[in-house]
């Protein structure tokens, strides 16, 4: 009784860990001779769960011939050692090693034996209801076992399959210890492009494996990473594409563990770096092998500490990003829909897109007016997509700060933000600034503006349609006016995420076409992801736009050069924006305005993932297309293999004019 009401506060392995405080580890005892005793010890050294094999050793079965063919009896322990609740909260069963790696042998009647005893662990998962099942993947030989296992979870389970693959292959750490077995790096990133003896590199690298596997089993969302660190860890590389993978657990061997001067255990550098990554990413953790160290308890509590000490350094982005980690969201639309309060009230947090802003719009007015004019002149400046009045406020403290005297409109279009900007003149602007309830397509204004501010930027700098807004309100810039933002560029790369590959897989709709949810654009914050190459510059707007006449219709072509084997599961977009002169706001990751979170980047899917080689190119071809109502994009791959047209005629998603 002690038992059960202690274990049951203890939540199921299975759950996502959204608070970082505390980290999710379980304990891999290296034998299990009494299953209530081994879940106490669980329990008592604070561990979460325990991972336990289905079926005990000594009642092996064998199915097809052999001396354990008639063999009477039980095959396990009996579901009467643990409550329900226990099963399902507690226990992470281990699928046999023998049945797994016996699948895919070159002897029928083992490859027979091995297939129903899989099925009968499988079987018993179920009826004891665990929340997941793990298998151990020795060699790359494992399209039997993918197909089976991948059956098995399409016909409908309640438990989720973790895939155990070692970070770095068994022969690769012998080979640093023996001169008579070959080495070859586990790292795709180490050998050069072009390497023609790919197949024993490809053999060892463990990623591989896993993708493989993965890869025969359709992505399955129920299928995930279980991954064993090794004492020495891969290049940056090999652990980013690691990264870019959907890992549930995280296994820690005791004997990567280090002991500080006080006998405790403690994880090097580079172990302590992963960790937090894989935290991050929601892994849970589980510490198995012999005991190395005075106490279990030690190994979760380490864990726990360095997990807090990092989330007190989080920055601004990850700490309001928290909770919408690979969340799909559909990209805004303001010219067809009102934004709601909430939507201007989450914007209007972002201090740093506001605080360049007010520094663009400063150093715009003290080249508008010099030092000799700034009494006499008075600079027109007119906030295009005022909203709620947060690039208002900021004008006004940049003309105060400047010295310099202005004008000032407002020009909303939504009725119920205009009601606020209203509010906001009769308690502090006054006369300073005049709301104008009006798109600014269709505005009709007194005089002409010396500047022309707007925050109409979307997530792919031209997606929320900024240029056609902007081209119609030029009408009344002054020749020599400055438009704030002056430029903007999308950017595109291409992007290894299996989690948002399911995500949008998920996302189809009955009334929609049945491809829909794989052509639509989506706003999300990238988490569990990794960029194949660097992000390229794809479309480029200036404001005020010269041209004559003016055409927004683009099309590019990217081409990407791929450092190592990885699997595209489709393009991650972002945009950079100049606002005057040195004044710049970016999500490019390696431009990232520091501290911003008002945009997050924009995910364009592909139908089916494409499997590219160290050596290859990704070439990627953009269109931007323009009609009399709605702007939208079409995409395609052409290199190394060729996907169809995504998005044809904006069959799926188009932004209304």
């Amino acid at each position: 009784i002690y038992l059960y009401i202690e274990l049951a506060s203890y939540k199921s392995p299975m759950q996502d860990n959204m608070c970082a405080l505390r980290v999710s580890c379980g304990l891999e005892p290296s034998h299990v001779h009494d299953l209530r005793d081994s879940l106490e010890v669980t329990s008592r050294n604070g561990y979460d769960f325990t991972s336990t094999p289905l079926v005990h050793p000594r009642f092996v079965q064998e199915h097809v011939s052999g001396a354990a063919l008639n063999r009477s009896g039980p095959f396990t322990r009996p579901d009467l050692l643990l409550a329900t609740s226990d099963w399902s909260n507690l226990i992470v069963g281990r699928l046999s090693k023998s049945c797994c790696s016996g699948c895919d042998s070159g002897c029928s009647r083992v490859v027979c034996n091995s297939e129903a005893s899989l099925l009968q662990e499988l079987t018993l998962a179920s009826h004891l209801s665990v929340p997941a099942v793990t298998l151990t993947l020795s060699s790359d030989r494992c399209v039997n076992l993918a197909r089976l296992i991948h059956n098995r979870v399409v016909a409908g389970t309640a438990y989720q399959v973790w895939v155990r693959v070692p970070m770095v292959a068994a022969v690769d750490i012998a080979s640093e210890f023996r001169s008579d077995v070959p080495h070859y790096c586990s790292s795709s990133s180490s050998s050069s492009i072009g390497d023609s003896d790919d197949r024993p590199k490809r053999f060892t690298d463990t990623w591989h494996w896993w993708s493989r596997f993965h890869s025969i089993a359709n992505f399955e969302k129920k299928i995930g990473l279980c991954l064993e660190l090794s004492v020495d860890l891969p290049d940056d590389a090999a652990i980013e594409r690691w990264l870019g993978e959907p890992i549930r657990c995280t296994v820690l061997p005791t004997n990567i563990w280090l002991t500080n001067k006080k006998g405790f255990p403690v994880l090097s550098q580079a172990h302590q770096t992963l960790v937090k990554s894989l935290h991050k990413l929601h892994s849970q953790f589980l510490v198995t092998g012999q005991l190395r160290h005075s106490h279990l308890k030690f190994y979760q509590q380490y864990l726990n500490h360095i997990v807090q000490s990092d989330d007190i350094t989080e920055d601004a982005l990850t700490q309001y990003a928290r909770g919408y980690e690979d969340y799909l969201q559909c990209p805004l639309q303001p010219l067809m829909d009102n934004l709601e309060s909430q939507t201007y009230e989450v914007f209007e947090k972002d201090p740093i897109k506001y605080q360049e802003y007010e520094r663009a719009i400063h150093d715009a007015l003290l080249d508008r007016v010099s030092e000799e004019d700034r009494e006499s002149k008075t600079v027109v400046l007119m906030v295009v997509g005022a909203g709620r009045g947060p690039l208002v406020r900021r004008a006004i403290v940049a003309a105060s700060q400047a010295e310099r005297n202005i004008k000032l409109y407002a020009v909303e279009k939504n009725p119920n933000a205009v009601l606020t900007l209203h509010a906001w003149k009769e308690m502090e602007w006054g006369d300073k600034v005049t709301v104008v309830s009006c798109d600014m397509r269709d505005w009709q204004p007194p005089e002409m503006a010396d500047i022309l501010v707007s925050e109409l930027l979307g997530s792919f700098g031209d997606n929320e349609l900024s240029p056609e807004c902007l081209d119609g309100a030029q009408k009344f810039l002054k020749p020599d006016g400055i438009s704030i933002p002056s430029s903007y560029t999308s950017s595109v790369a291409p992007l290894q995420s299996a989690k948002l590959y399911n995500e949008v897989r998920s996302c189809r709709e009955k009334d929609k076409h049945f491809l829909a949810h794989l052509e639509t654009p989506y706003v999300v914050y990238l988490h569990n992801k990794k960029e194949i190459a660097e992000s390229q510059e794809l479309f480029t707007f200036h404001h005020p736009n010269t041209s004559s006449p003016i055409d927004n219709r683009r099309h590019g072509v990217l081409q990407f050069q791929v450092l190592e084997d990885s699997v595209m599961h489709g393009l991650a977009g972002y945009f950079e924006a100049t606002l005057y002169k040195e004044v710049k706001l970016s999500i490019r990751p390696k431009t990232h305005s520091p501290g911003m979170f008002s945009w997050f980047p924009i995910l364009f899917p592909i139908k089916e993932p494409i499997h590219v080689h160290q050596g290859e190119v990704i070439e990627v071809h953009f269109w931007r297309c323009v009609s009399k109502k709605n702007v939208w994009y079409e995409w395609c791959i052409t290199a190394p293999t060729i996907s169809s047209i995504h998005n044809p005629n904006g069959r799926a998603y188009t932004i209304g004019l």
